[in-house]
């Protein structure tokens, strides 16, 4: 097993695309799976569509889902921060992807996104671990 941590920089941006980040830990690496873990109790991980306006998309529907209020018991940071940590919920902070030849097997349309709403913490990790096929 192998691991890495990468920084990553969200900005003020929900959705922020790391399938190059993956695919470059991937590459070279032949067969096998990489796990993709974001350590943060208020990011998540997630595959989509992206360049044709999902992002917004997302960003709204979890705007609706999750609004940025006073009406959590998790007051600590700026307003509607409790919101934050129940993003996990909904969207894994982890996924596994199968990995052919070093490079992550996905569907045409799909990317690798990093979800994050939390406006407090613009500078992300990403722990990308491979595990070879025997």
């Amino acid at each position: 097993m192998d691991t890495e941590l990468f920084s990553v920089t969200t900005g003020d941006q929900a959705v922020t695309d790391v399938t190059a980040t993956v695919a470059t830990f991937c590459a070279g690496r032949g067969d096998g799976l990489c796990h993709v873990f974001a350590p943060h109790a208020t990011a998540g991980l997630a595959l989509m569509e992206t360049g044709s306006g999902s992002e917004l998309d997302l960003a709204e529907l979890l705007a609706r889902l999750l609004p940025r209020d006073d009406r959590y018991r998790h007051r600590h940071g700026s307003t509607g921060h409790g919101a934050d940590h129940l993003l996990a919920v909904l969207v894994s902070p982890s996924l596994v992807l199968a990995v052919q030849g070093g490079e992550p097997l996905l569907g045409t349309w799909q990317s690798v996104v990093l979800v994050d709403v939390n406006p407090d913490n613009p500078s992300r990790q990403l722990r990308c671990t491979w595990v070879a096929a025997h």
